[in-house]
């Protein structure tokens, strides 16, 4: 296999092919890519005999094939809100192929990987990362999982850790998926969710029995590699009542010029007396329109927790919601976005309170450079029930130079007058005096301006474990490095 590199820049446009091109930025620690020779690829477009051949090809139960098909007919007839969020007029699926496969069998142990796909997660540190402090990991490239693995101790404390596709394979799980899948994200939600479940391929089914607490967290790293593709994982993790997982998500793609698609979907059902943190850094490359939806439920005396960094794509949705069920519930959102040039990225995070006694606390940071446009969209429910409900929202934008935009836009519906809510939300640039400050200690300017950006963002990496930390300020080391000439 072949190894290429990208470095040079390109204008907005669409190629000979007629697929859509989009410019980017220099992000070479990041931007290798293997060759697709020998893969399986299904043409490009979204078609019912595409759908069929993926369900045919992973042997599914035929109410699986049901709902593909039926949230096929949804995706041509659900339309995007006009006028809302950017742009993606771009994203022609008469060009994109929604399944690309190494041709692989999923592997247990590490030296079965082959060594393209090997090679790939190495640089990303998902092996040692494995090695030194998780309990369970799984690696999906293009459409496939490569590689799935969970210390036996953990598969001991009757810890469920395998793909969508094994779990309704196997007769002890399948009827749970089919019990929890598209239930808490339906078909129905928007567009890009009638998409996922035409094409899903891929993700992770989680179970935690009762009364279980990992001691190390469960990790699933997503890598596109193709050119012109979409990638559509599910995950569906089920958290039962007294027990307690951290679970991490990893993202990342090569550069291209021409448009790639993420549409995955994650579910997640936290029970009474439970606590689950997902912990996510997106490392899109700007070429990729993030369309992702995650969502989760939570029971009485239960705890979400969100981290979430997001560093590429050059349009994204993403607004993680939460639905505190049960009373005396909570959940906590901690996230960070960077946009430079052109991305424009609209991201939030939604809570809905029914519960009594519950509450929710949002602290989220944006970076915008370069003409990068940054969005937060904040919307909390507060429904009738929910006595004694109680909201924090904390919004702070960083602006480093006059070409750049940042926006908030919160919505409240409360329908409970014992509710409170609280909303901040500020707008600053880094201030001379500080960078003269910290350059009459020695510091360049451009070693001045990062380490003003690394302590905006020190509320968000030291949330997440510390090999995710570490990438999360590499990545914005490189991003100021491409800001200062």
């Amino acid at each position: 296999m072949t190894e290429k590199s990208y470095t040079a820049d390109a204008d907005p446009g669409v190629d000979e092919k007629g697929r859509s091109r989009v410019s980017d930025v220099d992000r070479s620690l990041y931007d290798f890519v293997k060759s697709e020779e020998g893969y399986e690829r299904y043409a490009d477009g979204l078609t019912p005999e595409i759908v069929r051949a993926i369900s045919a090809k992973k042997d599914e139960p035929a109410w699986m094939l049901e709902m593909r098909l039926r949230a096929l007919d949804l995706f041509h007839e659900l339309e995007m809100a006009p006028n809302y969020g950017p742009d993606t007029s771009a994203l022609d699926m008469d060009h994109i192929s929604t399944y690309v496969s190494p041709r692989t069998k999923q592997a247990r142990d590490w030296d079965s990987v082959p060594a393209d796909i090997k090679d790939t997660f190495e640089r990303l540190g998902i092996p040692e990362a494995e090695r030194e402090s998780l309990a369970g990991v799984g690696a999906q490239y293009d459409s496939e999982i490569v590689y799935h693995n969970m210390r036996e101790e953990v598969a001991k404390q009757g810890v469920v850790y395998t793909t969508i596709e094994d779990a309704l394979h196997d007769p002890q799980w399948e009827g749970v998926v089919h019990e929890y899948f598209g239930t808490l994200i339906p078909p129905h939600d928007h567009k890009f969710a009638a998409l996922h479940y035409a094409v899903w391929s891929g993700g992770s089914f989680v179970y935690v029995p009762a009364g279980v607490t990992l001691d190390y967290p469960l990790q699933s790293y997503f890598r596109l590699n193709a050119s012109g593709a979409g990638q559509f994982e599910h995950t569906l993790i089920i958290v039962e009542p007294g027990s307690d997982l951290h679970f991490i998500e990893g993202c990342s793609a090569p550069k291209y010029y021409e448009a790639n698609l993420h549409a995955g979907a994650v579910e997640l059902f936290v029970k009474d007396h439970a606590r689950l943190r997902y912990s996510t850094i997106e490392n899109w490359s700007k070429n990729m329109y993030n369309l992702n939806t995650k969502r989760a439920t939570i029971g009485a005396d239960s705890k979400m927790e969100w981290v979430s960094g997001s560093f590429g794509s050059h349009v994204s949705y993403l607004y993680p919601t939460t639905i505190l069920a049960g009373d005396r519930s909570s959940c906590e959102f901690t996230g960070i976005t960077f946009a430079g040039a052109t991305q424009d990225l609209d991201t939030g995070c939604k809570v809905i309170l029914n519960g009594a006694d519950t509450t929710a606390s949002v602290d989220t940071k944006s970076i915008s450079k370069d003409g990068g446009v940054n969005t937060f969209r904040s919307a909390v429910t507060v429904g009738r029930k929910a006595e004694n409900a109680r909201v924090a929202f904390s919004c702070q934008s960083l602006m480093l130079d006059n070409i750049s935009r940042s926006d908030t836009i919160p919505e409240m519906d409360v329908r409970n007058s014992t509710a409170q809510i609280g909303h901040e939300a500020t707008i600053g640039r880094i201030s001379d005096d500080t960078v003269l400050y910290l350059m009459s200690r020695g510091c360049s300017e451009a070693e001045a301006r990062t380490m003003v950006v690394n302590g905006f963002a020190n509320p968000v990496s030291k949330e997440l474990p510390m090999e995710y930390a570490v990438e999360m300020n590499n990545l914005i080391k490189l991003e100021m490095e491409g800001a200062i000439g």
